[in-house]
């Protein structure tokens, strides 16, 4: 069994030369490409360019038979291992992953997958052979979401506040790739040395969807339908994604239940209640209690699976917007 568990996975990053394959798999295709360049980089170091080192396959050529064998045999004219790169894995790869593998080679081959099931041919095959590191790479949220934001801003040479880490972490982390760049930008704006607060979030990160989101989270929770309504419809005219809204609404109601549950105590929160909605939030508190609150995101859950499996076009934006709609009616009573 060769999956990597996420403590793993920066150390086989770091260090693949004990597999010959890495095979990366998950729902977020940023982490997927983030990670895929970090292996090419540790293989080939400052020769990233070197077309005798570095083979990219389309997904079509490495279906063809024979094709990723011979491509994982050759061996690189300038010396120092080959890497051998496939950006669009599929289960059409299973059969020649499975003949790369039986054939002497010295080149690592990463491969980028979408969401592959736990029956997808080529995960199976991938996590059976002791020679192939499987890592999935999945959306972070959360805690766990403002833990890797710390870092990258660490990385970037700034440090940042425990409640800007949770807004960032309320609002990012749908695509990796989106969220360093926000990283970096917020970095460039506090400067090396500097610090991220909430002032900082709100000036250089606090734009647009983000913005009316947060205004129709509030709005709703404090029973205003039509001001919700009217931010989250110019949060999706800026680019918000269904889903992404109704997680948002979802950590709300839960960081509303957890204080409410302190006696209505906004102070438990940790990391603390945003200072910009510390005065919609106390109002909130005192129109909802527990249980009614756990209704309210046990209903938000049921709304973001139905965006999932709904085949009709927009109907996604319709659940949200009808979901948000409930919250405030919910609160009105």
């Amino acid at each position: 069994m060769a999956k990597i568990d996420a403590r793993r996975a920066p150390g086989v990053l770091a260090d693949p030369a004990g597999f010959r394959a890495v095979l990366l798999h998950g729902d977020d295709a940023g982490l997927v490409r983030e990670r895929a360049e970090a292996l090419v980089r540790t293989v080939l170091g400052g020769q990233m360019d070197d077309p005798f080192r570095l083979a990219e396959l389309s997904r079509e050529e490495a279906a063809r038979a024979g094709v990723l064998a011979g491509e994982v045999a050759a061996l690189a004219m300038t010396g120092g291992r080959r890497v051998v790169r496939l950006r669009e894995a599929t289960d059409a790869h299973a059969g020649p992953l499975k003949d790369a593998l039986a054939t002497p080679g010295e080149a690592l081959l990463v491969l980028e997958g979408g969401e592959l099931t736990t029956r997808s041919k080529l995960r199976v095959l991938a996590e059976a052979e002791t020679g192939v590191a499987v890592i999935a790479c999945y959306r972070e949220r959360g805690e766990e979401l403002a833990a890797t934001l710390g870092r990258m801003l660490r990385e970037e040479g700034v440090q940042a506040d425990p409640a800007a880490l949770s807004w960032l972490a309320g609002r990012l982390g749908e695509d990796r790739m989106q969220t360093r760049r926000e990283v970096e930008k917020l970095a460039l704006y506090v400067g090396a040395g500097g610090r991220v607060d909430e002032e900082a979030v709100l000036a250089c990160g606090a734009e647009g969807a983000a913005l009316d989101l947060d205004e129709a989270l509030m709005a709703a929770t404090a029973g205003d339908g039509a001001t919700a309504d009217r931010a989250l419809a110019a949060a999706f005219a800026e680019g918000a994604s269904p889903v992404a809204v109704l997680r948002a609404a979802l950590r709300h109601v839960q960081r509303l239940h957890e204080a409410a549950v302190a006696g209505g105590d906004a102070s438990v929160l940790r990391p603390p209640v945003f200072f910009r909605h510390k005065a919609a939030f106390e109002r909130a508190l005192r129109l909802w209690s527990p249980a009614a609150l756990e209704a309210a995101g046990t209903a938000l859950l049921e709304a973001e699976k139905r965006t999932k499996t709904t085949a009709f076009r927009d109907a996604d934006v319709i659940i949200a917007r009808a979901a948000l709609a409930a919250v405030a009616r919910q609160a009105r009573r």
